[in-house]
């Protein structure tokens, strides 16, 4: 079985463009690069990752490209590019020859619109990436879930990935809201979840796993094990753990199912959705 780690971050610490790493995770404002996961991912016997954006400038695609070309564990990448651009099919056709690039993120959870995954200039940069096998990670908050509904309603062929099971309000407890709009979500079958980011969405010190449980439990029920993935959110999973913390929380969630499923969660949804291969 290989074990893909399909959600993980690289910088380069600034301030200024890493201003969202704010006082609570202080920890973090460091530079992070390959070779500190590298020896994470051996201590943990993780075969790879994808790696994805932190960024929103065409910069940080071109740094996950060149960081990918000298560390065969990164499987694939995640970028950005401007998908509201009037030219961004031709940023695309570009970047088509980037054979490690699986696909693309917006950073939807920081847009002041609750709306802007359904405004025009966004669902036509959106609806050029089947024509080049892109993927799209939709990075959101519970509250624009119900956006999420009608937005891939609107792409029945395109391969979405919901990062971090939408960031529910773990902290809070919140539930029934965020439970409500994922079931809906999950009716679509090109639809699929990360097991990523849950503990940073709980209390980044007191966190207990039956806390999460619920919720890890209610994805299961909707996406099953061929459209889920595990992802260490590293290293921003650091704040509120350690890479083992992360890792003991899904394993340990899916030990009493069937190995055809382990296998889906902890490496093989995550080969198929972004057709991770050995080469580059």
């Amino acid at each position: 079985m290989a074990i893909i780690d399909a959600h993980q971050h690289f910088w380069k610490y600034e301030p200024l463009k890493h201003e969202w790493i704010d006082n609570s995770m202080s920890s973090i404002r460091r530079d992070f690069m390959p070779t500190d996961l590298k020896k994470v991912y051996t201590e943990h016997k993780i075969d790879g990752c994808v790696a994805v954006q932190a960024d929103q400038t065409l910069q940080e695609t071109d740094f996950l490209i060149e960081l990918a070309k000298t560390n065969d564990f990164i499987k694939g990448i995640v970028g950005w590019v401007d998908l509201q651009d009037q030219n961004v099919d031709q940023v695309l056709e570009q970047y088509s020859k980037q054979q490690i690039i699986k696909g693309f993120r917006h950073v939807v959870q920081a847009e002041p619109d609750h709306n802007f995954l359904l405004r025009s200039p966004f669902l036509k940069g959106i609806s050029l990436l089947e024509k080049y096998d892109y993927t799209y990670d939709i990075l959101v908050f519970p509250h624009q879930l119900g956006a999420v509904l009608e937005f891939v309603r609107l792409f029945p062929n395109q391969k979405f990935v919901i990062d971090h099971i939408a960031k529910p309000h773990i902290k809070d407890g919140f539930y029934d809201g965020w439970a409500i709009l994922m079931k809906e979500i999950g009716k679509f079958e090109n639809v699929y979840c990360k097991l990523s980011g849950m503990i940073t969405e709980a209390h980044f010190t007191s966190w207990k796993p039956d806390q999460i449980h619920p919720y890890m439990h209610l994805v299961f029920e909707i996406f099953g094990a061929d459209r889920i993935m595990f992802g260490s959110d590293w290293p921003v999973c650091l704040v509120a753990g350690n890479y083992a913390k992360v890792k003991e929380l899904i394993t340990n969630f899916i030990a009493e199912t069937s190995t055809a499923e382990q296998n889906a969660v902890m490496g093989d949804t995550a080969i198929q959705f972004y057709s991770l291969t050995n080469k580059k």
